[in-house]
C-alpha cells in the first residue's frame, strides 16, 4: 500500500508540474491538479520491545548462532542490510566505533544473489557503540577465527562480520527464520526485525540521548524526521518530567 501511495504521489507531481507550467504560459486558466486530494498513508503503530521483552529476547537468543547479530542490531539500531553487510574493516575496536557506509541487499531477479550497495540515504555515518557490545564483537571475531581454521580451504575468505560456517555472508531468509523463532518464543510473533531498530531508538531517547544524536546513529536525513517518528516518546518524557516536578512542589509546599 505504501509503495502504491508513493507511485500515486509521483504521478501527481509530474502532472502538477507540467500543468503549472501550462498555466504560467497562459494555455490554461487554472491547474486542475490543485483540486486533487491525495490519500494519506496511515502510520503503522510502533511496537518496540519494552524492557521486559528486551530482557526476555536476550535470554531467548542466548546460544543462537545469530545471538551477536541480534544483540548488535538491538543496541545500535542498524538496519537489516547494514548489519548483514557489516565488515571487519568497518569495525574500530580502539575507538569503539562502527563505520556504516553500505548495506547488503538481494539483487532483484538475481536468484539469491546479493550485492553491497550504499546506505539508504547514500550517506555514511559513524556510530559510537557501548563497550559491552564491542567486547561481544571481539569474542565473536575470535569464534569466527576458529571457524575459519576448521573450514580450511573451503572458507570464503570474506571480511563479513556475520557469516555462515563457510565464511559466506548470511542470507536474509536465514536471519528472519532465527529471529521469528525467538520473538515467537517470548510472545511477540508480530515483532519485525525492524522493531529492534525502534527498540534501540526508544531506549536511547529514554536514556537521555538528544534527538540529534539519535538521528545521527539511526542515519535519518533530519532530526525532524526522527522527532516525527519518535515524538510520542519525548511527549511521554515531558509528562513524566511534569509529574516529577509536581511531586517536588508537593514536597516543598509549607504545611
Amino acid at each position: 500500500m505504501a509503495a502504491q501511495l508513493r507511485q500515486l504521489k509521483g504521478i501527481h507531481g509530474v502532472f502538477h508540474s507540467a500543468l503549472r507550467q501550462a498555466q504560467r504560459n497562459g494555455y490554461i486558466r487554472y491547474n486542475p491538479t490543485e483540486a486533487c486530494v491525495l490519500p494519506r498513508a496511515k502510520k503503522a503503530a510502533l511496537r518496540p520491545l519494552d524492557e521486559n521483552e528486551t530482557r526476555a529476547f536476550l535470554s531467548q537468543i542466548r546460544g543462537d548462532p545469530l545471538e551477536v547479530l541480534f544483540t548488535l542490531a538491538l543496541f545500535t539500531g542498524l538496519r537489516v542490510g547494514e548489519v548483514l553487510g557489516l565488515t571487519w574493516s568497518r569495525v574500530d575496536f580502539k575507538r569503539n566505533q562502527l563505520l556504516i557506509d553500505r548495506q547488503l541487499q538481494q539483487v532483484r531477479g538475481g536468484k539469491g544473489k546479493y550485492e553491497l550497495v550504499s546506505t539508504k540515504n547514500d550517506k555514511e555515518r559513524t556510530i559510537c557503540v557501548a563497550p559491552w557490545v564491542m567486547d561481544l564483537l571481539r569474542h565473536h571475531r575470535a569464534v569466527q577465527a576458529e571457524m575459519r581454521l576448521q573450514a580450511g580451504s573451503i572458507w570464503g575468505n570474506s571480511d563479513y562480520v556475520f557469516t555462515n560456517e563457510f565464511g559466506e555472508h548470511l542470507a536474509y531468509r536465514t536471519l528472519i527464520k532465527h529471529y521469528k523463532k525467538a520473538v515467537a518464543a517470548i510472545g511477540r510473533p508480530d515483532a519485525r526485525f525492524h522493531d529492534l531498530r525502534h527498540s534501540y531508538a526508544v531506549a536511547a531517547i529514554r536514556a537521555g540521548d538528544d534527538i540529534k544524536t539519535v538521528q545521527g546513529n539511526l542515519g535519518h536525513a533530519t532530526a525532524a524526521f526522527t522527532l516525527d517518528v519518535y515524538g510520542h516518546v519525548t511527549d511521554q518524557m515531558k509528562q513524566a518530567s511534569a509529574d516529577r516536578m509536581n511531586d517536588y512542589i508537593l514536597r516543598v509546599l509549607p504545611g
